[in-house]
């Protein structure tokens, strides 16, 4: 295993992953399984949207030219509904019947709403004047044939899959979703529901990050809980010879039952950076073991989930080619509380978020930053960010925060 500085900014170790991946490759999948995928070219509309000329309003097709002195009365000569129009061409003082989204026969250029008519029989009186055009949609209104409305690097919404089956596309050229790989390592761990010794704790760490790799677009794979020896991590790691990534949790930091370090060294790990000045989560591995990728993660649940948010997730990104969300998305809030000096490295403290004055956030840090307190990380709403040696800090004060409760949150 290759030396390396001790201590990266959270900067460097960012740039550093999201350089180490490469874009997948494509694969089509069907329109209807397309949400959350990015794709992985321009979609274009294979027809014209609306066809033809249509109405927007429930009413009476006619020429603007016979309703421009009112009250007139046209006869009815047809009617033109949605999927079947009216064939015959209307003629001077004549109009026909129409619908929401139907066809305009020939002869018509407006549509009158039916609220300002009176009927008996084929007798239709209008009573207020319309120009021309009022109340239709021109052929192409929303999009034309050959249009580009959804552009390769896109992560598909709801809408956006609407928007694709309007431009009748059936099938989606995507990105692979990246396989993640996560294997939990540590004699103190059993799986939830287990029974346990007191002695032992339930391995969370697992549960949340193979549900957060699904939030950002991959495919977990479980490899399960590797025990303290060489023997069972190496037995258990197998199962990730076909992953894109491999994510271990715990066994990276400096304690004699640590063993991920030394057995990853053993088998000739390609190792980029090992320690980051962050907290929590200043233990990290990140490397290449052959053609996989390592990304080491702390034990603790918040060390663990902290770190994800930056890094699994600008990991996941770069496979995926979104630039855009590889790189933390903060915002601002002002500060609830005081805050003392900050130490030498970049801290990430767990925060709720409230609304203040005038609409503006207010982000307060819990009293207590204790990394294994996975109920205060569940509660937080962001993370206060403060760089390293940042001064004291007053309440109102403005600070940066990373989100966890909307977009790509853990």
């Amino acid at each position: 295993m290759n030396q390396v500085p001790q201590m990266l900014t959270v900067d460097d170790a960012l740039a550093r992953v999201t350089s180490a991946f490469e874009v997948l490759s494509a694969e089509q999948v069907p329109l209807t399984q397309g949400l959350g995928r990015v794709l992985a070219g321009d979609v274009a509309a294979r027809l014209t949207q609306p066809p033809m000329v249509v109405s927007s309003m429930d009413g009476y097709a006619v020429r603007a030219a016979d309703v421009e002195n009112v009250p007139v009365t046209l006869t009815q000569v047809g009617m033109s509904q949605a999927g079947q129009g009216f064939d015959e061409r209307v003629e001077t003082r004549q109009c026909s019947r129409i619908f929401t989204g139907a066809p305009l026969p020939e002869g018509t250029d407006t549509v009158i709403i039916q609220e300002v008519t009176n009927t008996e029989g084929d007798q239709i009186t209008i009573r207020e004047r319309a120009t021309v055009g009022a109340n239709i949609r021109p052929a192409g209104l929303d999009f034309w044939e050959g249009d580009v409305l959804l552009k390769v690097g896109k992560r598909l919404t709801a809408r956006d899959l609407g928007l694709a089956a309007s431009m009748n596309v059936p099938w989606l050229m995507v990105r692979r979703r990246p396989k993640i790989a996560i294997l939990a390592t540590g004699d103190e761990l059993v799986m939830p529901g287990e029974p346990k010794r007191p002695d032992q704790i339930i391995s969370s760490n697992s549960v949340a990050l193979s549900a957060y790799v699904r939030v950002l677009g991959g495919e977990p794979i479980d490899l399960g809980i590797a025990r303290d020896t060489p023997e069972s991590f190496r037995q258990t790691l197998a199962g990730a010879e076909n992953a894109d990534a491999l994510v271990t949790i715990g066994g990276a930091s400096v304690g004699d039952f640590d063993l991920v370090r030394q057995v990853l060294a053993e088998d000739e790990l390609d190792l980029n950076f090992y320690k980051i000045a962050m907290r929590p989560g200043k233990p990290l591995i990140f490397g290449r073991l052959g053609d996989v990728a390592v990304l080491g993660l702390p034990g603790n649940p918040v060390s663990a989930g902290v770190t994800s948010v930056i890094f699994l997730r600008a990991a996941v990104a770069a496979m995926l080619g979104l630039d855009h969300e590889a790189l933390p998305d903060t915002a601002t809030a002002r500060l609830g509380c005081d805050l003392p000096e900050n130490g030498a490295r970049q801290d990430y403290m767990r925060a709720s978020l409230a609304s203040g004055n005038e609409g503006t956030l207010v982000a307060t840090p819990f009293g207590r930053q204790d990394s294994a307190m996975m109920a205060r990380f569940a509660e937080a709403d962001c993370l206060v960010v403060r760089p390293p040696k940042a001064l004291a800090a007053k309440t109102g004060d403005t600070v940066d925060i990373l989100r966890l409760d909307q977009g790509w949150g853990l």
